[in-house]
């Protein structure tokens, strides 16, 4: 791949990433920025792009060789286009003048952050201002743009040429509870045109496996838990669907690892009143704070019932008392994961709010744009989280003071887990859900 003939074209994908985050420029962007957007990014695409990928190609990192074309194609996908030959056709390159600015677009560029599913974008409406002669450059461009829009909505508009009742699929784990877990997809594409045949295990496409379209079986790994929307592919279209479920067996503690996370053993950070990973338990699988502390993932997936997003309690107590070094912000994140969403609460210390960002289902701040303060708290002591949802409007207290509120966006959907996200130790206590009168404590043991 020429690396000088692709440059014009990443710096115009880049500046419409740029637009749709609204975080500013990406020179002054930092690392926690970029992680935020691999998250983003994997939300939207299913693939995880790294965070050192993403400062290479951002020019925050040196390095010579070009983007490889999977990462390209992870890019257009995420500023809607099918991949990066498509965004360079639909894309023409502005003039040397206009260069600075994200490209006037009627292309489905994603609200940010992203959640699941992929296949269904928010669209945002780029509009082009008449200031002077800028209007004859940009005007040859919007012209072409919605001559391509109108040819791709009376393509969608086309009966498909797949009959998605000739096809099946379904998925079956080897274990009902806890990962790694084995799944065995079953599937019929015997009515594929093509030996274009694909199983997606949703959120990871690195994951999408090609099948042969005569065979009827495709197995696969789970490392971790989560809700996942998987797919069967054929012909290009999504034929059919199969909601998967792998749940934690419990309170489950990990090491976020790559590929394949390390498993701490659970009378290692099963306590009688709490959940914790300390320096203690680290140095017993051999692992150092410093100089730079492990990932620290603690989840519970499980059946919830009819807890949903819109209507709910949720308290729970944590502590993450590593602040020296690498952890010295402290940053932590609580997840409530649903099905085909996610709530995201950040914490940290008070002289790191400055660094904060926050996603509750599709409603999204960061403290660039937001005060986040009354999510900052001293926590090498504990701290109790609360967050109270009525009829979609949600308030977030820390220690017992209102913090946040916000109205979410998306529809509603069921509450499916926890997810805790420490750097170096943590530990949590006290938590649990409360619904139209019914409370669920999800206890260690």
């Amino acid at each position: 791949m020429d690396t000088h003939s692709e440059a014009p074209y990443i710096h115009q994908c880049l500046l419409l990433i740029e637009k749709a985050l609204a975080w500013g420029k990406r020179d002054s962007w930092n690392s926690y920025d970029f992680e935020k957007l691999s998250e983003v990014i994997e939300q939207r695409t299913g693939v995880r792009l790294s965070v050192t990928t993403l400062k290479r190609i951002c020019g925050r990192l040196k390095y010579d060789n070009a983007p490889t074309m999977t990462t390209l194609n992870t890019l257009a996908l995420f500023v809607g286009y099918a991949d990066w030959r498509t965004f360079k056709q639909q894309l023409p390159l502005p003039s040397a003048e206009t260069t600075s600015e994200a490209p006037a677009s009627t292309t489905k560029v994603p609200a940010i952050p992203v959640t699941p599913p992929a296949e269904a974008p928010v669209t945002v409406q780029h509009r082009v201002e008449p200031k002077g002669r800028r209007l004859y450059y940009w005007l040859p461009l919007v012209i072409t743009l919605l001559l391509v829009g109108y040819f791709l909505i009376a393509f969608r508009g086309k009966k498909s040429f797949v009959d998605p009742e000739k096809f099946s699929f379904k998925a079956d784990k080897i274990k009902t509870e806890g990962v790694p877990n084995s799944v065995v997809f079953h599937y019929d594409a015997q009515a594929a045109r093509t030996d274009s045949v694909f199983v997606v295990q949703t959120w990871d496409m690195r994951r999408k496996a090609r099948v042969l379209k005569n065979q009827h079986e495709h197995s696969a790994i789970y490392y971790y838990p989560g809700f996942f929307r998987t797919k069967l592919l054929a012909d290009g279209e999504i034929v059919k669907t199969h909601d998967l479920w792998i749940t934690s067996d419990g309170w489950l503690a990990l090491v976020e690892e790559e590929p394949v996370p390390m498993y701490f053993r659970k009378k290692d950070y099963l306590k009688k009143d709490r959940v914790e990973v300390d320096a203690e338990v680290l140095r017993a699988y051999n692992l150092s704070l410093h100089p730079k502390a492990p990932r620290i993932r603690f989840f519970n997936q499980r059946d919830l019932g009819e807890l949903r997003n819109d209507n709910f309690t949720f308290e729970t107590t944590i502590r993450n008392d590593f602040n020296t070094g690498s952890g010295a912000c402290q940053f932590v994140e609580v997840l409530i994961q649903c099905k085909d969403d996610i709530i995201i609460i950040p914490l940290a210390a008070k002289a790191c709010i400055g660094d904060l960002s926050l996603y509750f289902s599709g409603h999204s701040a960061s403290s660039q744009g937001t005060d986040l303060s009354g999510l900052g708290c001293d926590l090498t002591q504990w701290t109790t989280l609360r967050v109270e949802t009525v009829n979609k409007r949600a308030t977030i207290f820390v220690n017992g003071k209102p913090a946040y509120s916000l109205t979410f966006p998306n529809n509603p959907t069921g509450i499916v887990g926890l997810q805790y996200r420490f750097d170096g130790v943590g530990a949590v206590k006290d938590t649990w859900f409360q619904s139209q009168g019914v409370r669920t404590d999800m206890p260690p043991i």
